[in-house]
């Protein structure tokens, strides 16, 4: 596993060689603190959440060298300590291609151990295998369209200042949902697509200024993870909900996506891992 506090020491925009062996040390993690302190967030952390990932280039060879292929779902709690940068994962699930495995629980025992050291924590992990593929069902995020709004945007930066709550209406309870947020890599500046949800109890939040505000992502160049606690604090600080809950939905790249989700309801139950159709 390799640690470094800058992403651009990362395979991110490079050539890689992929490995035809077993390699962790592909795995390359980076800090979660630095991206929380430009936020304003340290101690304590104003949320709890998961890091869902779905890679579905899994393959390895069973004891007889037949090729085995699943799906691996990762849950990352938020609290770890470390993120683990996409190509680095790709390129450490190819590393198995051709190497033998017991069994399914044999590569899942490794996987554990393996992401565990990469994100400093326990991390979940699931495979489904192929004789499983048709129970997975698809589906899209719950709640009320925001892109119904006919909008003129000309701006094309996160501005919290566009973010505002009806301070004389009584509070309310919403979900709101957009498929217009897109944001781009922090290394190679490549676009990364997403649907949001939003999830809140308190003064209603004036829908054109949100919609204006995650349009503003559309420029900005930051990992999934940190665009979705960027919301969470901006809408945190600039609306003052007594309770908020920010999920978004990402389309896959190099075989894997990333879905972040970050909320401060006690009682809040982890989303569905249902994918969405553009993922």
């Amino acid at each position: 596993m390799k640690q470094g506090k800058a992403p651009d020491d990362s395979p991110l925009g490079k050539a890689s060689a992929y490995a035809d062996s077993y390699a962790p040390e592909l795995l390359f993690s980076m800090p979660r603190a630095d991206k929380r302190a430009e936020l304003g967030i340290s101690g304590t952390l104003p949320f709890f959440g998961m890091d869902i990932w779905n890679a579905y280039e899994i393959s390895w060879l069973n004891l007889r060298g037949k090729p085995q292929v699943a799906i691996a779902t990762l849950s990352v709690p938020a609290d770890t300590p470390c993120i683990v940068e996409s190509k680095s994962m790709k390129l450490y699930f190819n590393s198995f291609n051709q190497v033998r495995m017991a069994s399914p629980d044999a590569l899942l025992e490794v996987l554990r151990a393996d992401l565990g050291a990469a994100f400093g924590g326990s991390v979940q992990v699931k495979l489904t295998l192929a004789d499983a593929f048709g129970t997975l069902i698809m589906g899209e995020l719950e709640g009320r369209l925001l892109d119904r709004l006919d909008i003129e945007v000309d701006e094309y930066h996160p501005d919290p200042l566009l973010l505002k709550a009806h301070k004389n209406e009584a509070p309310t309870e919403e979900k709101l949902v957009s498929h217009l947020l897109k944001s781009n890599c922090l290394v190679t500046n490549q676009p990364d697509w997403a649907s949001v949800q939003i999830h809140y109890v308190g003064r209603a939040i004036d829908q054109e200024g949100l919609l204006k505000y995650l349009i503003g992502f559309r420029t900005h160049q930051e990992f999934h993870e940190q665009c979705v606690e960027r919301i969470f604090m901006d809408i945190l600080r600039q609306c003052e909900p007594a309770k908020l809950m920010v999920y978004a939905r990402y389309t896959r790249r190099g075989g894997i996506d990333i879905n972040p989700w970050r909320s401060n309801f006690s009682l809040s139950a982890m989303p569905s891992n249902t994918r969405n159709a553009r993922q």
